[in-house]
């Protein structure tokens, strides 16, 4: 599923090795116990005019709860970000923002710089996308296995 969510039950069945209806429950059973968050579709970036990938490193010497709710309210308003991620080491925050072009990524980060209040902003522009995946890695613990 993690390759093609719009594989038919039967064909995914097959490819497991199940027959149809213990396929569907145990499918039905991974939605519902969230392991299966959603079933979306992959755009090509390139088709849409998301021709630019920035990493933006943010620094702040805020650290208070009133202010990262601030800040995460901003960013996920911020439709150009598409990953929000809080780290540890040098950098606080780590976003990957999507954007057509270098104007529009100027007025992102005008925007961004202008709602809360950072103490450094980096970017950098990706070159090439190399490896780009949405699928994860799965490995059975070991009472899974069997």
């Amino acid at each position: 599923m993690q390759q093609d969510a719009s594989l038919p039950i039967a064909e995914i069945a097959k490819r497991v090795g199940l027959s149809v209806t213990p396929c569907w429950r145990r499918m039905q059973r991974l939605d519902e116990i969230g392991v299966i968050q959603r079933r979306v579709a992959l755009l090509d970036p390139q088709k849409i005019g998301a021709n630019i990938s920035v990493f933006v490193s943010v620094r702040t010497n805020e650290h208070n709860a009133d202010w990262l709710k601030t800040f995460a309210d901003t960013v996920a308003s911020m439709p150009e970000v598409v990953e929000f991620y809080r780290m540890s080491g040098e950098i606080d925050y780590l976003l990957r923002v999507v954007v057509p072009d270098i104007e529009h990524y100027d007025a992102f980060y005008k925007q961004l710089i202008s709602s809360v209040k950072l103490s450094d902003v980096s970017s950098s522009f990706a070159m090439e996308q190399i490896k780009f995946t949405t699928m994860l890695p799965i490995s059975l613990k070991s009472s899974d296995k069997g």
